[in-house]
């Protein structure tokens, strides 16, 4: 099995994981539908996530064997090249045995007609001394040759089977490789003969699947559809709520600056009375705006407007902290004029009496009636103002309040 198979296997298997993704993605959208549809898909999407389980330990099985067939293969290569070198010198041993058996025969041959030639009576009776020397060294030379022609081919037969042992040992060892290989490469096809018969039961129920899912999806957006037709059929026609006209204050009169808030809470009289809520305040009476930011106020907002009417007429009234203005510096207001929106923050609002002179002080303030969490003559005296344009009271935080009134200011 070449390589492209087995990754050819690993790309399959990846496609099946990527084409169930995309199928779960798909059933996951579609999962929000109600009642019965929802339940059958929910239960289509179990069933891919088991085929994606599946799909997953079958990759990482054939990408175990990729591996092991790696393995293998760089041992296949290395005993190719062991068997290779070690018969080649067996080939050099049997060449050298039979080199030395050649001259051991040779040897064999000149000490047997050397020793024969010297048979006749002649030579035996009658040779001199020194021809029987020269016969005995020469057969001395002889034995010699042939003992050391022995004790080489006994090396090189110990060699040779020593080399034949080790060639064995090496093909037995690539013979365990090979069978071991076989076996990977049965699990591995296996594995792959699996990973083919899931794409194929996939293949053949992933359109039924969608199929049935969209079916359910348009169904239930038909029923939605005509349930909510015959809702809007069953409904009188809405009719838009008409706003309540806007309070009218009589010349120099006033009017409650916080009628169309929201949720509306009193909450502690301090420097003025403070409340939560959301939604309009209006400016109290006839006016003109002298500021509307201030840093050193929760939010930044100071509005601060001096009345031009009314039994407060030259005194300045002030809107501060979770407000965004409405008007700007110099705006003629009446009792009609939003001065800016309330939201719900951190802090709610507070309003009373300020100083004209639109530095965002208060009368209390200058009169060095608060310590921060006390409440004061004008604190109290505003509240009873809102208190008597409909509006509800601060909440006192001290009986009677801090400080006094200067001589002539006006009472509610």
């Amino acid at each position: 099995m070449s390589h492209r198979t087995w990754w050819r296997g690993l790309r399959l298997a990846g496609v099946v994981v990527a084409a169930l993704g995309t199928l779960g993605t798909a059933l996951g959208a579609l999962s929000a539908l109600p009642g019965t549809a929802a339940a059958s898909i929910r239960s289509d999407r179990a069933k891919v996530g088991e085929l994606e389980q599946l799909i997953a330990n079958e990759g990482a099985r054939v990408q175990s064997l990729v591996s092991r067939y790696d393995d293998v293969e760089a041992d296949m290569a290395a005993i190719e090249a062991q068997i290779a070198s070690t018969h080649a010198r067996l080939v050099e041993d049997h060449h050298a045995e039979a080199e030395a058996t050649v001259r051991l025969r040779q040897l064999a041959i000149d000490a047997y007609v050397t020793a024969a030639s010297g048979t006749s009576v002649t030579i035996l009776s009658s040779a001199s001394t020194t021809m029987l020397e020269e016969r005995e060294v020469y057969l001395g030379a002889a034995g010699d040759s042939v003992d050391n022609a022995i004790t080489i081919l006994q090396i090189d037969q110990e060699r040779t089977a020593a080399t034949e042992g080790v060639l064995r040992s090496e093909q037995a060892r690539t013979a365990s490789t090979l069978r071991q290989l076989a076996s990977a490469r049965q699990a591995a096809q296996a594995a792959l003969g699996t990973d083919r018969a899931i794409l194929s039961h996939v293949s053949a129920n992933l359109l039924a699947l969608v199929t049935a899912a969209n079916e359910r999806r348009e169904a239930a957006e038909e029923e939605e559809e005509e349930q909510a037709l015959a809702a809007e059929e069953a409904q009188p026609p809405a009719v838009a709520p008409i706003p309540p006209p806007p309070i009218q204050a009589a010349p120099g009169g006033y009017a409650n600056p916080l009628r169309s808030i929201s949720d509306l809470l009193p909450e502690r009289i301090d420097q003025g009375v403070d409340y939560s809520g959301s939604g309009p305040i209006y400016s109290l009476g006839d006016g003109l705006v002298l500021s509307i930011v201030n840093a050193g106020w929760p939010g930044g907002t100071f509005i601060a407007y001096q009345l031009t009417d009314g039994p407060a007429n030259g005194l300045v009234v002030y809107a501060a902290e979770d407000i965004d203005p409405a008007v700007q510096i110099g705006e003629a207001v009446t009792p009609s004029t939003v001065l800016g929106q309330m939201y719900e923050g951190p802090d709610g609002i507070e309003t009373g009496w300020a100083d004209s002179s639109a530095l965002g002080l208060t009368m209390a303030a200058e009169y060095g009636q608060f310590n921060g969490s006390n409440s004061t003559a004008f604190g109290y005296n505003f509240s009873q103002l809102l208190q008597s344009l409909g509006a509800p009271g601060g909440v006192p935080q001290n009986t009677p309040p801090t400080g006094n009134l200067p001589p002539g200011w006006p009472q509610w």
